[in-house]
């Protein structure tokens, strides 16, 4: 389930909207949001992000990837003499 590719893109969105978010509530200039008319896009983006990475790590938990079943030694043909 580690290498699960869902697993790599909802922690990666959920890591990128962390820092949006963290930078949309520190970083709070009156010229960058008179440029979005009034929103401050980091967060609304960052938040949006993690949305996204919380449906991918559900989606993970709740359908995990069946492995595949090794043969067996009787279903494996038997070489000639």
């Amino acid at each position: 389930m580690l290498f699960d590719i869902r697993t790599i893109v909802g922690a990666l969105l959920g890591c990128y909207g962390v820092i949006l978010v963290i930078t949309g509530l520190v970083h709070d200039t009156a010229e960058e949001e008179a440029k979005t008319g009034g929103v401050n896009v980091n967060v609304w983006a960052g938040v949006g992000m993690i949305a996204v990475a919380l449906a991918f790590l559900t989606w993970v938990l709740l359908r995990p990837v069946e492995p595949a079943e090794a043969p067996r030694a009787e279903d494996q043909p038997t070489p000639p003499e």
